[in-house]
């Protein structure tokens, strides 16, 4: 008799499929969560073969802070554009203009956490019932708490202690009115399960994973690339550096490598031998021990 045996790869994208499948079997009007980076890439990437030969039967919705990398916004529109789909933008700009929330002061200013009222609102008016994104447990340890199937309550907050059981693969997505729901298909990834599926595949990425030259400061321990929104202490000063990113995120806030991978291939190997976190070098997350969980319960990604 032949045995079929799967390597994890194919493990891993067969529980992201089923994932992807179950949200759409059981939710009305669901949406993915798309930053540009690597993971929500991935995420599309694995409900275009989720799918196929339809197209993804959902739309995308970014959070537009206003404080994008350029190439991220680029890579964006031409993937909207290659895939034929809808992309829906919730901007923090506009969320700011009128009122709902204020911009903060100061050089470590940042708009990360204005997201969460941008996207809250963003899913009451387009009546989401699931948004889909791409945290991994690996990332964080609030990250690491998260479900399958992440349940927000009416205010679209989020209680790790008031989640539902996943046993044997069963996913509960029974919700009331004005509630909604998280879905991770790749929890249970980890960012080397990434890069080596982004090789397998080869899955377009943005640049800005790949070492290039760049003006960047060092600032929080790590290189913080220059832009029009980074105040400059009389102490710091703009240097150009050959680095990458292993995250992407505000401008602002987003901190590089010093790296020489320029391939997927020689990040793979880089990766290997990291000892740090990806989001090690995130500025947010550096406020306090906290700070994500903190984020996630009023209604972050």
């Amino acid at each position: 008799m032949n045995k079929y045996y799967l390597n994890y790869l194919d493990e891993l994208e067969s529980e992201a499929i089923y994932i992807l499948r179950e949200v759409w079997a059981q939710f009305q009007n669901p949406v993915i969560l798309f930053s540009g980076g690597k993971d929500s890439i991935v995420v599309t990437y694995l409900a275009k073969k989720a799918f196929f030969p339809s197209k993804i039967p959902f739309p995308l919705l970014h959070v537009d802070t206003g404080h994008n990398f350029p190439e991220t916004l680029q890579f964006r529109d031409e993937l909207i554009k290659d895939l034929g789909l809808t992309l829906l933008v919730a901007s923090v700009q506009e969320s700011i203009n009128s009122g709902r929330v204020s911009e903060e002061k100061g050089k470590s200013a940042t708009r990360n956490a204005l997201q969460i009222t941008t996207l809250l609102d963003a899913i009451e008016h387009h009546k989401i019932d699931c948004a889909i994104g791409g945290g991994r447990r690996d990332e964080e340890k609030a990250r690491a708490k998260e479900r399958f199937f992440s349940h927000r309550d009416d205010f679209g907050q989020w209680d790790p202690k008031n989640q539902r059981p996943e046993l044997w693969n069963i996913l509960n997505g029974k919700h009331f009115e004005g509630e909604h729901f998280r879905a991770f298909p790749i929890s249970n990834w980890t960012e080397m399960d990434v890069w080596n599926y982004i090789e397998r595949e080869n899955i377009k990425i943005p640049s800005l994973y790949l070492a290039h030259q760049r003006e960047v400061v060092w600032r929080n321990q790590c290189w913080i690339p220059f832009s029009e929104f980074l105040k400059l202490d009389e102490n710091e000063k703009v240097v150009s550096k050959k680095i990458r990113f292993r995250t992407l995120g505000d401008i602002t806030i987003t901190g590089g490598i010093e790296s020489e991978a320029d391939t997927v291939n020689k990040i793979v190997f880089e990766v290997a031998a990291m000892k740090q976190t990806e989001r090690g070098n995130r500025s947010d997350d550096k406020r306090s021990e906290t700070s994500m969980e903190d984020r996630k319960r009023q209604g972050y990604f």
